[in-house]
């Protein structure tokens, strides 16, 4: 539990230190090494991997937030509540389905975000 909780909070404090100019998020994962790190995820619960996958996935967050919801008063709050979707995307993704990640994360980012404004 402890390990989730520095994740998300590792996860906020990049989101916000990369909105600042000057600052990048890390690129994103070719499509092997994601399925790789996913692969790693759900066979060994490698918090590595995990980890990789958030922190290369933040962009996504940043992503869905600006473009659904670029007005919005509180954009800080929502990148949050994303970040917490991205992570239960990343755990609950199913690789062998064929579909990319980002698909799946861009909804599941979109769902939380949507849950936390009463939609």
């Amino acid at each position: 539990m402890f390990e989730i909780f520095l994740s998300i909070l590792a996860g906020m404090s990049f989101t916000f230190l990369s909105t600042v100019p000057g600052n990048q998020f890390p690129p994103p994962l070719d499509r092997r090494e994601e399925e790789a790190l996913f692969v790693k995820y759900i066979n060994t619960s490698d918090t590595e991997a995990r980890s990789k996958l958030i922190s290369h996935n933040l962009r996504l967050v940043a992503h869905v937030v600006r473009k659904y919801y670029s007005t919005h008063p509180s954009q800080e709050d929502l990148v949050s509540i994303g970040t917490i979707g991205l992570i239960k995307a990343i755990d609950t993704f199913k690789c062998e389905t064929g579909a990319r990640f980002a698909t799946y994360g861009a909804k599941c980012i979109q769902n939380a975000t949507l849950s936390r404004m009463g939609f």
